[in-house]
Order: structure tokens, then C-alpha cells, then sequence
């Protein structure tokens, strides 16, 4: 089929769009919702609404509500600069060098574990905390029909319905952004039949304090050694009484019954009560209808910049579990597919807004106070996964907490550059967390990589080619870069067999190798994860310094050093290389496939430029898969993206099916186990990759387009270099894509196996192929 395109006057554009009316929009769009016929008493099964910092996670019970309530800033510990091993420096550095060149991988490891590593704290020291689990207790209503709780996409917001002694009762729930403040309305289609009592619990160390129409809570968590927090919940009642009895605050015979919630920490310096008081002061000012619809507005400015299509399903023929259950019995569900891609989208937007922090291991949503791994940030894998969605997907703003908490970084990554290694620049780990920690801790598999931050930074000039912004990369983003570059410039070390540039001490993120001796040993020298990121993060800073015209001297050295690091090799079976030497593999279905770190995230690998390395990352997946691997949910997340990236669209969805089978739970979140909220934003970017990419110096549309898919469309997709992308498909095929610049650009479309030639566009200015 011959390729054809034309371009699309800006004004034409304009037009069409303003002809669309918002209010034709909501009436016509498709139905996203998760929705259930039962209650649920476990937080696993509960429904999620967030705005950036204040979030919930929702049971939905009549008799006896439970909703977890969550301010993102509860955090145990306090920020110190004394985490690194004081044992640590360089002459333990070149000692730890000199054991591994000569073959002594295990003394090694012993060594740096002592004089390296720092203690890994408990658990629970330094950890994200819910702030309270709230309580509505409704008497008589142990028994309801007609009973539906949903989580409706398109609008964030969170409704219960169920009918008792034939009224009707409805809860409606959402977490506005602009109102920093969540809101709750209480309704039933008869008078006075609104009747509860509500209370908090947290720890026998929290302040509570009833009024008759609000409920005060705070405390200084961690037993002193946290953030101070405090938190209100404010119950406007139309009609009946409200009374304090026994701690709680009793609503009787009441119309309508609307709460608004808020919360503030000291985290970053203010006092919360008054930040309380300002929010509440600023939520009554307005009644419910305009809560609402501030709300729904904001969130859909951000979440309908985007539409997802290969399903006409209203949904509505199963709840949510029972359409997971019929999947895992081996029903293909598209549109089951759809509403997870666009609940990851959902649930960003939920957790990492402009001016909060970014989305940690479990987004905002934490039950309890002591969570898996403290909720904290994994900077191996888990927050980059978080974040790959945001350009491609058009929630650039929500990319913003992530690339700001990078550079917060330095701080203390300077320290530990200077103190643990003796280089300049900064360094992080594995592990950071709300106070910024960038120490080497804990045990060696995962403890002994400084590869953290040097990974964070592709982030950064991601934000640049998508955004084209020379200000930010000139003030924000080359200036981490640079510093992140530093570290290696100093830390690379002569590979006195090669000579060659070399990172050691040096782990494959949490997997180990057999040694000549059968020993089971973790450090080594050079993984090829660590060259791959080293080589991604120094083109990067000498593309910035060219394309800002500055710091020639430092471009040239990082020149220099990329002609000394050993290129990315092949095994004897085919195989990427995992490590600098072909050791032996004892957990050869391990969940982190690090060195496809070059296929994914990263564009060092692919079908025309490195046709070797491409074919050895194919078959270095095909033998983890036949191993066992993708056991995780972020694990098999991660496949689906690298099966998009070899362009292989039976195995990626494949995939799909399996993560949706193995790993995720009944309101489609994510499982490790347990949950996990980095799979839920995997599969978005996956899915998005199959459908286009555009890391590879053109637009490719439908790459790795799936039996399963044959019609469709996706709408609003955002490709490098600023232009934003739809796309229908019909039988299998593209039917139309339209490439809209939003700034002045040049692409080239590949498309049913054919290149174009350059394509310009001005700012303003579409493109239509066909």
C-alpha cells in the first residue's frame, strides 16, 4: 500500500476541535470504569482516589465503611547526613578494586560489606505511614440490595450505591487537586435517612479532637522521630442533629451529609495547622456542585488528552473481579486491557502532581505503618518504571515530582560520592527515600550499585526531547547530568587485563553469578548494565552541551573516556552478556533482566543500527522466560516493553495476559506480591511502545500491533521531538495517523515496512498519513 500524507491548516484544527463541545464529549465518550457487586473488607480490594498528595483507599462496606486515609508527607525519620559507612573511602575503594581484578569476587564482597556498606536500617525506621484508617459505621445496613461500588476513570470519582428498606443510598468521593482537599456527600432519595457515626484511629500517640461538626487529629509520627502532621475532616449536614458521643460524632436523621478532608505535614518547613485551616477555609467557600466540578475539570484536562480504543464494550456485562476471573481461565479481554491502561494513567495523575512528591513504591496508598520495603523509593528499577508513561502518554506535568526529587539528590549524593568513593560529582543507590538518602546500605546484591542516580537522569533529557524546553535543560536538567557524570569521570577504573574503562566494585542489580570455584557471588567489575547506563548518561550530557553551546572541555573528556568503556558484548550461546565475563548463572529466570537496560529503557539497541545486539536480546529474554522469569508484577511489566521494543506483538501481549492473570489484584493494582504500583504504570508504557515508537529517530507507528487488537484507535499519544500522535487501525493495518506539531520540528514516519523522508512541520501545524 503506498503511503500518502497532507497536511492540516492550524486554523482548521482549531476549528474542528472548539466544534466538539465538552458537554458532547462526556455524553459520547466510552465508559472506563472499575466497578464491583460486594464490599470488600480488605484494603487489597478497595478503590484508590488520590490528588497528588492526599489520597484514600475506599472498602465501600454500608455497615461499617473503612477508608484509608493518606497525606504523602507522613514519614518516619528525619534527614542525615550520617548514613555512609565511616569505615568507607578510597583506600578501602582500591582495596575492594585490587581483591576483584585478582579474581577474588568473594572477599571482596566480605570486605566492602564491612568497610562499604553501611547497616541497613530496620524496618520501619525511616517509612511512608497512612495517616488514619476512617470509620463510618451506619446501623442496620448489615443486609443492602442493588448494591454497586465504582471507580468511574473519566471523572475520578469514587461512588457506593445500595438500597435498603426500599431507599435508595449513594456516596460520592473524590480527591481535588485544586481544592487540596477530599470530599465526601452523603445522599439518599429519602429525607432524613442519612444516619452514622464516624471516628478516627491511628496510634495510642495521636491527638483526636471532637467538635461537633469536625474531627481534629495529630501527632509527631515515629515517636518523635518523623513529621509532625495534622489533619481535619468537616461534616456540613443538611437537616438532622450532630453529636460527640463515646469519641465519635453521631449524624442523625440528616439530608445530606458532605465531609471535606484535609491534611499537611511539616515536611517541607510550614506549619500544617494553618495549611489546614487555609485548605478547609478555602473548600467551605465553596459548595459541593462547584467541589465537583473544579475537580472533574481539573483532572480531565490531564486524563482526556488521551483516548484508548480496542474495545466498544460499555462494560457493563461484568464487575471488574469476575472479568479479571475470566481472564485467568483464559478469556482475552480487550476491554479489560483498555480500562488497565487507562487506570495507570488514572493513577498517576492520583499520586505525582506539580509540587508534591513523586509516586513512591505504592503511588500514594500505603495501609498501616510499617509497608513493604517502608514504601520508600527503589531507584534500581521501580520509581524509573513509575515514570516512563508520563511523556509518551501526555502527562508531562505529572513527570514534574520525579525529575525535581533527582536533583534534591545532589545534597546528600555529594556526600556520599566524596566520602564513600573519594569522587566528585553525587552518587545514589539502590534505595532513597522522602529524606533524600543516597547511601550504599545493606547487602551487597543490591546494596554495592551506584548506578541509582546515573539512571534517574535519562528522565531528565527524556523530559527534553519530548519537550524541547533549552531553558529547563539549561537550568534544570544538564546541570544534574553533569554532576552525575562527574562521579563516573573519577569512579571508572583501568581494567589492568584490558585496558579498558571499567566500573568496580559493580553488581547486576540484586542477581548473582557462579565463580570458577562454584562460589555464589554478587560483585564483580564493568556489568554491562552499569556501560550501558555510563554510555546513555555521557552521550546525553555532550548532546546537551552541543545543543546549549557550553562546557567543551568536560564534553571532550566524557569523549575521550566513551572510546575506553568496553562495548556491550555477545556470548558464546548468543546471549547478551550479563556480566564483563561469562560466568555461570544460578538464578537464570531472575526478575531484573538489567542488561537489557540498552533495549529498555534505553534506544541503544535496535533492529537497523545493531542487528547483533538486537537478535541477542531477543534470545537473552526467550531464556529468561524459559526460566521462569516474569514472576513479578514490575518484572513482567518490563517484558512486555522489551517484546515492543524487538517488535514482536503475539509475545508482548502474551504478556499482558500473563500480568493480568499472575498479578493483579481484583481492582487491577498490581502485585509483586504485595502490592506493587510500578507494574501498573509498566504496562501503560508497554502498551503504548507496541502501539508507537519513537526513541529510534522517527515516529513508528503500530510497531508491534497484536492479532488481538485488529481495530482501534489511540489518540493524543506524545512522540519525541514535540509532536503529538493519533492513530486508527482497521483489520490489522493502519488506517490514518495525525502528527500535530507542537513546536516547530522535523520526523520521518516509518510505517507498513517504509520510511518517509523528512517531514517539517510549524508549531501549530498537522499532518495526516494514510
Amino acid at each position: 500500500m503506498k503511503s500518502i500524507f497532507y497536511k492540516i491548516g492550524f486554523s482548521l484544527v482549531i476549528g474542528l476541535l472548539v466544534a466538539c463541545s465538552n458537554s458532547e464529549e462526556t455524553i459520547n465518550e466510552q465508559p472506563l470504569k472499575i466497578w464491583f457487586e460486594q464490599p470488600t473488607a480488605n484494603w487489597n480490594e478497595g478503590l484508590p482516589v488520590g490528588n497528588g498528595s492526599l489520597g484514600a483507599m475506599i472498602y465501600g462496606t454500608p455497615a461499617k465503611e473503612i477508608i484509608c486515609l493518606n497525606e504523602e508527607t507522613i514519614w518516619t525519620g528525619e534527614k542525615t547526613d550520617d548514613r555512609d559507612n565511616e569505615k568507607a573511602g578510597p583506600e578501602v575503594l582500591k582495596t575492594i578494586q585490587k581483591m576483584i581484578f585478582e579474581g577474588k569476587y568473594m572477599e571482596a564482597e566480605e570486605y566492602l560489606t564491612e568497610n562499604l556498606l553501611a547497616e541497613r536500617l530496620p524496618s520501619g525506621t525511616m517509612t511512608n505511614q497512612m495517616l488514619a484508617n476512617f470509620f463510618v459505621e451506619r446501623q442496620g445496613m448489615d443486609s443492602v440490595s442493588n448494591f454497586r461500588r465504582e471507580l468511574n476513570l473519566n471523572t475520578a470519582v469514587q461512588t457506593t450505591q445500595f438500597e435498603k428498606d426500599g431507599i435508595t443510598y449513594n456516596r460520592e468521593f473524590f480527591s481535588s487537586f485544586p481544592a487540596k482537599a477530599m470530599v465526601i456527600k452523603y445522599s439518599a432519595d429519602r429525607k432524613k435517612s442519612i444516619s452514622l457515626s464516624a471516628w478516627i484511629e491511628r496510634t495510642e500517640n495521636t491527638n483526636i479532637e471532637l467538635t461537633d461538626n469536625s474531627i481534629h487529629i495529630s501527632e509527631h509520627v515515629g515517636n518523635g522521630v518523623g513529621v509532625k502532621f495534622y489533619s481535619t475532616i468537616h461534616f456540613e449536614t443538611k437537616g438532622g442533629t450532630t453529636n460527640v458521643v463515646d469519641g465519635k460524632l453521631v449524624i442523625a436523621d440528616a439530608d445530606e451529609l458532605i465531609l471535606r478532608i484535609v491534611a499537611a505535614s511539616d515536611y517541607r518547613g510550614e506549619n500544617p495547622k494553618e495549611l489546614c485551616e487555609n485548605n478547609l477555609k478555602n473548600a467551605l467557600a465553596k459548595n459541593y456542585n462547584a467541589l465537583y466540578k473544579e475537580h472533574t475539570a481539573d483532572y480531565r484536562s490531564l486524563f482526556k488528552r488521551l483516548d484508548f480504543q480496542i474495545s466498544e464494550s460499555d462494560g457493563e456485562d461484568l464487575p471488574t473481579d469476575k472479568r479479571l476471573e475470566t481472564v485467568k481461565k483464559g478469556t482475552v479481554d480487550n476491554y479489560l486491557t483498555q480500562v488497565q491502561y487507562q487506570f495507570g494513567r488514572y493513577l498517576l495523575i492520583s499520586s505525582s502532581r506539580p509540587g508534591t512528591m513523586p509516586a513512591n513504591l505504592q503511588g500514594i496508598w500505603v495501609d498501616g505503618f510499617n509497608p513493604p520495603w517502608n514504601s520508600d523509593y527503589h531507584i534500581n528499577i521501580n520509581i524509573q518504571m513509575n515514570y516512563w508513561l508520563a511523556e509518551m502518554t501526555n502527562l508531562a506535568e505529572c513527570h514534574e515530582p520525579f525529575l525535581k526529587f533527582i536533583g534534591d539528590l545532589r545534597e546528600m549524593g555529594r556526600i556520599t560520592a566524596s566520602e564513600t568513593y573519594g569522587c566528585r560529582g553525587f552518587v545514589a543507590h539502590h534505595t532513597s527515600d522522602a529524606w533524600l538518602s543516597t547511601a550504599a546500605f545493606g547487602k551487597a546484591r543490591y546494596g554495592m550499585w551506584p548506578m541509582g542516580a546515573a539512571w534517574c537522569c535519562q528522565h531528565l533529557f527524556t523530559h527534553y526531547e519530548y519537550t524541547g524546553d533549552k531553558k529547563y535543560l539549561a537550568d534544570q536538567a544538564y546541570p544534574i547530568m553533569k554532576e552525575a557524570a562527574q562521579f563516573f569521570v573519577d569512579f571508572m577504573i583501568i581494567d589492568p587485563k584490558t585496558g579498558m574503562l571499567v566500573t568496580s566494585p559493580s553488581v547486576s542489580p540484586e542477581n548473582n553469578f557462579n565463580t570458577a570455584q562454584k562460589e555464589f557471588a554478587t560483585v564483580s567489575y564493568g556489568c554491562t548494565m552499569d556501560r550501558a547506563i555510563i554510555l546513555e548518561l555521557y552521550r546525553n550530557c555532550i548532546a546537551s552541551a552541543e545543543i546549549l553551546g557550553i562546557d567543551k572541555a568536560f564534553s571532550d573528556t566524557l569523549k575521550s573516556q566513551l572510546e575506553n568503556i568496553p562495548p556491550l558484548q555477545i556470548g558464546s550461546d548468543g546471549r547478551l552478556m550479563e556480566w564483563m565475563e561469562e560466568f555461570e548463572e544460578p538464578s537464570p529466570g531472575h526478575r531484573h533482566i538489567s542488561h537489557l537496560y540498552a533495549l529498555h529503557p534505553s534506544n541503544q539497541i535496535s533492529k537497523e543500527s545493531t542487528p547483533e545486539l538486537f537478535d541477542a536480546a531477543k534470545k537473552t529474554i526467550e531464556y529468561r522466560l524459559a526460566n521462569g522469569g516474569g514472576h513479578t508484577g514490575w518484572s513482567r511489566a518490563w517484558i512486555i516493553n522489551f517484546w515492543a521494543r524487538l517488535l514482536e506483538p503475539e509475545k508482548a501481549h502474551e504478556n499482558i495476559i500473563a500480568l493480568q492473570q499472575k498479578s493483579t489484584l481484583p481492582n487491577l493494582l498490581d502485585v509483586h506480591p504485595p502490592f506493587q504500583i510500578d507494574g501498573n504504570f509498566g504496562v501503560v508504557s508497554g502498551i503504548t511502545e507496541m502501539l508507537m515508537q519513537s526513541h529510534d529517530g522517527k515516529i513508528n507507528l503500530l510497531p508491534a500491533l497484536p492479532a488481538a487488537w485488529p481495530n482501534g484507535s489511540i489518540k493524543g499519544l506524545r512522540a519525541r521531538g514535540g509532536f503529538e500522535v493519533d492513530i486508527d487501525w482497521k483489520n490489522g493495518a493502519l488506517e490514518q495517523a495525525t502528527i500535530r506539531a507542537i513546536r516547530d520540528g522535523e520526523f520521518r514516519v516509518y510505517s507498513n515496512e517504509r520510511l518517509s523522508e523528512v517531514i517539517a512541520l510549524k508549531k501549530g501545524e498537522t499532518m495526516v498519513w494514510k
